[in-house]
């Protein structure tokens, strides 16, 4: 790997935040994040939840009355028809709120965080989008006619837009490709972005 990157690697153990499986060096793994945040949020709601029912049940069963909020509501529920617009608002917010709950479990985040090759045991590596971008970026502009450029790293694709005030547009497209092309290569990524370069004149201003 290029020393361009520098400090711009960061290393995470699974302890830490975890990973996609993969197979081998080289392997499609990614980072997990670890969502403390909803995590703790869900935790204490159903704490809360559970020992509320839990006490409401509990004084049933000294011959208390229930609680004046759970008999309104069994009586509600059983006025009210499932067709009810509140019964259907409230059932599409607790829709909302499992299907959102599944997907945080489901899906890895940290999409910022790039996976890159190399690693083994339970020791990872990855590069910051942001990182990648800039490496990328001062490559581009040691290219010869090259005014400014704007890189945009994803998990899949690089895209370089650039503005040439001199030589064809066609030759520092070419040059572009080759040198970002090689650049792509020397971060050591898992999985090699595809890459897009556009070209064009500066605006005119006058």
């Amino acid at each position: 790997m290029s020393d361009d990157t520098g400090t711009l690697l960061g290393e995470q153990r699974t302890a830490a935040s975890g990973f996609s499986p993969g197979e081998g060096e080289g392997g499609d793994w990614r980072f997990w994040s670890v969502r403390r945040v909803p995590a703790a949020l869900t935790a204490v709601a159903v704490a809360l939840g559970a020992g509320v029912l839990l006490y409401d049940i509990v004084s049933v069963r000294a011959e208390r009355p229930a609680m004046a909020w759970r008999r309104r509501l069994a009586a509600e529920l059983a006025a009210r028809p499932p067709d009810d617009p509140w019964v259907l608002l409230a059932a599409s917010l607790v829709l909302l709120l499992g299907v959102g709950l599944i997907v945080l479990a489901a899906t890895p985040g940290l999409r910022t965080l790039l996976p890159m090759s190399g690693a083994s045991g339970e020791l990872r590596a990855g590069l910051e989008r942001s990182a990648a971008a800039v490496v990328l970026r001062d490559r581009a502009m040691q290219i010869s006619g090259v005014q400014s450029v704007r890189v945009d790293v994803g998990r899949r694709s690089v895209a370089a837009r650039a503005e040439a005030h001199f030589r064809a547009l066609d030759d520092v497209r070419t040059d572009l490709e080759a040198v970002l092309g090689v650049g792509i290569g020397e971060l050591g990524l898992t999985r090699r972005p595809a890459l897009s370069v556009s070209v064009r004149r500066p605006p005119s201003k006058g």
